[in-house]
């Protein structure tokens, strides 16, 4: 393992929730969860499975920082390498958030922010005296960028044999559509998203930047795979992720459904293309979301729910595939009777017979979302503008307390740093 730039606040701390913020429940922690002090050696007694493990990333927008900011929750020490003044431009997507960009606030807490111009050869030469003391080097700049600064694998592994370089992009480092942009909504339309999305005659767009997440999720699953086959054979190694790949993969299922140039099944809005019923109806006072998997499931919900066993036997509802090809009749005698329900009426009759269902929530139904409360999943972070809610990220808890430091400023720890490095 190479050495590293020491002094990375490292701190797990879940603090509080200030009484004016709204109804997020934080997680409680036993005095025996809580950290503690570190050693003479500067490592943590309950040390994160990352922690020891530096990462710099030359990272905008959200697929890079998506990445980087989980290999920080495990731990990682990770310095975000941001222009000077302006920094990331996923800064100024927008300011919802205490006038902070809400993308940004989302991916870059528990980082160090070090503002460098690495076409200045002074600032390039404090990012390679970096990389020396680095395990991974995180880029998502434009094909070809990292390379003519000296920054690729190829470039860089004769110094830094066991440095892992993580290259991400829309269409990868090579092929006829390396040099294409490739924003989020350009991908989900080369990727065949925006053909199994919306109606059949409107297609729409995944409401969050999916394909950056895709690429953010394989970057970091891919990291750590390197990371644990570098503890076996020391050396590095080179990832290339690509947004297009990414997406591809999760769109596996609509692929194979159209195997053998099989037709493809049209958009049902925001119900099942091919399992029926599957989606939102309306009651006398919103909607309610549920789901028919099986056979036995139906005849529970024709008996309990819409007390009609006679659908049961109805030759045009008999199967799943019959069920789906004529759903505008089946939808028909469902909305006739939820019509008359309110849509705590009709959960709690679906619940009584075991079909799943859920509510439609808004964006604040998920802030005050009661299960997330109950399990504790709140916390919060600094960040420039003051402290802000954060959820704690999925599978930590019972022993294991994710870090959840600062979304720093930009350049705020180029001081610290450039003395680590004595430059």
């Amino acid at each position: 393992m190479s050495c590293r730039v020491r002094g990375s606040p490292s701190q797990h701390r879940h603090p509080t929730i200030p009484k004016h913020a709204p109804h997020y429940a934080t997680q409680q922690h036993s005095s025996s969860s809580k950290p503690k002090p570190e050693d003479p050696t500067g490592e943590s007694k309950h040390a994160l499975p990352l922690q020891g493990i530096t990462v710099v990333s030359l990272e905008q927008a959200i697929a890079a920082p998506f990445c980087t900011r989980q290999l920080a929750d495990m731990g990682a020490r990770v310095i975000k390498v941001e222009r000077p003044g302006v920094g990331d431009f996923a800064r100024n997507y927008d300011t919802r958030v205490n006038g902070m960009a809400s993308h940004f606030v989302w991916t870059n807490r528990s980082k160090e922010s070090l503002a460098l111009d690495v076409k200045k050869p002074e600032d390039l030469a404090i990012l390679q005296k970096l990389l020396t003391r680095a395990d991974v080097l995180v880029q998502n700049l434009a094909p070809g960028a990292s390379d003519r600064l000296g920054l690729s694998y190829e470039k860089l592994r004769e110094k830094h044999p066991a440095l892992i370089v993580c290259d991400i992009s829309g269409y990868g480092q090579d092929g006829p559509y390396r040099d294409k942009k490739a924003y989020d909504l350009l991908i989900q339309s080369e990727a065949g998203m925006l053909s199994v999305t919306g109606t059949a005659t409107e297609p729409a767009k995944v409401g969050i930047s999916i394909a950056d997440i895709s690429a953010g999720m394989y970057a970091y699953t891919n990291i750590l795979g390197a990371i644990m086959q570098r503890g076996k054979d020391g050396k590095g190694r080179k990832i290339d992720i690509s947004m297009l790949e990414s997406m591809a993969e999760w769109m596996s299922f609509p692929m194979y459904y159209t195997f053998n140039n099989a037709p493809v099944a049209k958009p049902a809005g925001a119900s099942h293309s091919a399992i029926y019923p599957y989606g939102p109806f309306e009651t006398d006072d919103g909607s309610v979301m549920l789901g028919i998997q099986n056979d036995r499931e139906w005849a529970n919900f024709c008996r309990g729910v819409l007390d009609n066993e006679s659908l049961t036997t109805d030759t045009r509802f008999a199967t799943n595939s019959l069920r789906s090809e004529n759903r505008d009749a089946l939808k028909k005698e469902i909305s006739d009777i939820f019509a008359k329900l309110t849509s705590a009426q009709v959960i709690e009759k679906l619940d009584a017979v075991s079909i799943a269902n859920a509510k439609v929530n808004d964006m604040q139904g998920v802030w005050n979302h009661p299960q997330l409360r109950a399990r504790q999943r709140w916390t919060e972070v600094d960040t420039p503008e003051g402290r802000v809610p954060a959820l704690l990220p999925p599978g930590f808890g019972d022993g294991l307390d994710a870090r959840m430091d600062a979304v720093p400023a930009v350049g705020q720890h180029n001081k610290a740093i450039i003395a680590e490095l004595d430059m």
